[in-house]
């Protein structure tokens, strides 16, 4: 509870603009459902299998993974708000269109003959009789959207629209359980608040509710254009630069790196970070759509993942980098700046004592083993060549059970004793922290896995001072330098921000 307070205290004006994009988000996207799942129940009420044809396809796209339709969106939508409000409404539609629908459907058919009877017109049959009988069962369904969008709303975080998602992927990310802490249970607070509202606004009358949803809407959305009118006068001198890293605390500190370079070289820019933006295709096909200008990529991922190699991967650094460049060049028109010194390899982790336990080494040693053992891996590493399918080629390996997980995760299951095996970056810090062996690549399988600014060739030709900033980096941070920069981040809590330009100002770089 104390680190808990500290934190809120010094990170509580960022809170307080997490929850306000979060319910900026999830009031929008809940707002746009409405006007389009109850006209929509409306107008298929009359149309009985038209209505449940629509119930069906609404059904249907509840089904697919969030995180999918995401994937989907960024090349045609880009990242931000937007794809985040149309992934929510998506999944908020089935839920109010199913109650509306059904309540307007299963009235009681002898007062609808007696409205017929009566002469009423359609308009006033529905204001005056359907929709108020309907409004119980509507407003429960619109209660089951709202919950459901707060709670997906935290994966607005993912692709750059902010909310306090942030938070919860910064706790996960560098094992900081206060901010975990604080953007769940305000995410959580935040449903049972509106979930309150809601079942006492059910009770108001229809033309009293309409009226409150509408003045909602116009402060929530005022609000919103206010804020962007604002910032956008701000920065109209500027060109906003968009950079994304991948999951993780050693990303974040990548890309906070190269926001200090740049902007400290050409005044004019003004860089947007998207961490913990996801993994490598979700990256790169935004990247491929201009959707981000630059993210941290490795030499390894690039020969084994994105481009076509016709071949193994040269060991030698310097060989495979320059295999990557020319490959990224020609395939897909990208600028593959300057490398990094350290390489931060694919590792086979194991919990020391395990290793003692079954005289563990090398990697290869894990053939005879390996049925007795659980494995969890990152989902990267889970699907690439260079990581889990590879190694069960070259080794024969078959553990008792696999699991993909997050990559902080993978370390609390290993430390807790729910996995035995897992992968593991030679630069973090959690090695050393939960006292894990990492075993000898002896037949030097994993590549080489050196960093460097990946970005478009028509944006690295645009942006020379760019170019030239990035480069600063070229040769610089060694292993340890990551691992300590590594450590402060996820062990210690320090901010990323402030551990890269604290070794940006040691390098004399800035």
């Amino acid at each position: 509870m104390s680190e808990l307070g500290s934190y809120i205290a010094q990170n509580w004006q960022g809170i307080l603009v997490a929850l306000w994009n979060h319910l900026e988000i999830s009031a929008l996207a809940i707002f746009v459902t409405l006007i389009i799942a109850i006209p929509l129940a409306v107008v298929m009420m009359n149309h009985r299998r038209a209505g449940e044809i629509v119930l069906q396809v609404a059904s249907m796209i509840q089904t697919i993974p969030s995180l999918a339709i995401l994937g989907i969106l960024i090349p045609f939508v880009g990242i931000g708000t937007v794809p985040a409000v149309i992934a929510l409404v998506l999944y908020a539609i089935m839920p109010v269109f199913q109650n509306a629908y059904t309540g307007l459907t299963t009235l009681d058919p002898v007062l609808m003959e007696a409205a017929e009877a009566l002469g009423l017109p359609r308009r006033l049959k529905l204001f005056r009789i359907q929709m108020p009988m309907a409004l119980p069962m509507i407003m429960s369904g619109v209660r089951i959207a709202v919950v459901m969008i707060i709670g997906t709303a935290t994966l607005a975080a993912l692709i750059g629209g902010g909310g306090l998602g942030t938070y919860i992927l910064l706790g996960i990310q560098t094992n900081n359980n206060a901010a975990l802490v604080v953007g769940a249970v305000l995410s959580a607070a935040l449903a049972l608040a509106a979930s309150g509202l809601i079942r006492r606004a059910s009770k108001l009358p229809l033309k009293k509710l309409g009226i409150g949803m509408v003045v909602f809407a116009l402060i929530v959305g005022g609000t919103s254009l206010g804020n962007r009118v604002i910032s956008g006068v701000a920065s109209e001198k500027k060109e906003t630069v968009v950079i994304a890293g991948k999951m993780g605390g050693e990303p974040e500190i990548l890309i906070n790196m190269y926001k200090d370079l740049i902007e400290a070289s050409d005044p004019t820019v003004s860089v947007q970070l998207s961490p913990n933006f996801g993994g490598t295709s979700f990256l790169f096909s935004a990247l491929k759509s201009a959707k981000i200008d630059i993210y941290p990529e490795f030499t390894g991922t690039v020969l084994q993942s994105l481009v076509k190699t016709g071949g193994t991967v040269n060991h030698d650094p310097k060989v495979a980098y320059a295999q990557a460049k020319k490959a990224l060049k020609q395939e897909f028109g990208m600028e593959y700046l300057s490398p990094m010194k350290y390489e931060n390899t694919y590792a086979i982790a194991v919990r020391k004592a395990d290793a003692q336990k079954y005289g563990l080494k090398n990697i290869g040693d894990l053939t005879v083993v390996s049925g007795q053992l659980s494995a969890g891996f990152d989902p990267d590493f889970y699907q690439q060549s260079d990581g889990y399918p590879g190694l069960v080629k070259k080794y024969g390996l078959a553990f008792s059970d696999v699991k993909t997980m997050e990559p902080a995760l993978r370390y609390k299951a290993m430390a807790n004793g729910r996995i035995d095996v897992s992968d593991a970056y030679t630069t973090d810090p959690q090695i050393k922290q939960y006292d894990l062996t990492l075993l000898a690549d002896s037949d030097s399988f994993f590549p080489p896995y050196q960093g460097a600014p990946l970005m478009t060739s028509d944006f690295a030709a645009k942006h020379p001072r760019i170019v030239s900033a990035l480069n600063k980096l070229a040769g610089k941070i060694n292993d340890d330098e990551m691992q300590s920069m590594n450590y402060r981040v996820t062990v210690r809590h320090e901010g990323s921000a402030v551990v890269a330009k604290d070794y940006l100002q040691k390098q004399n770089l800035l």
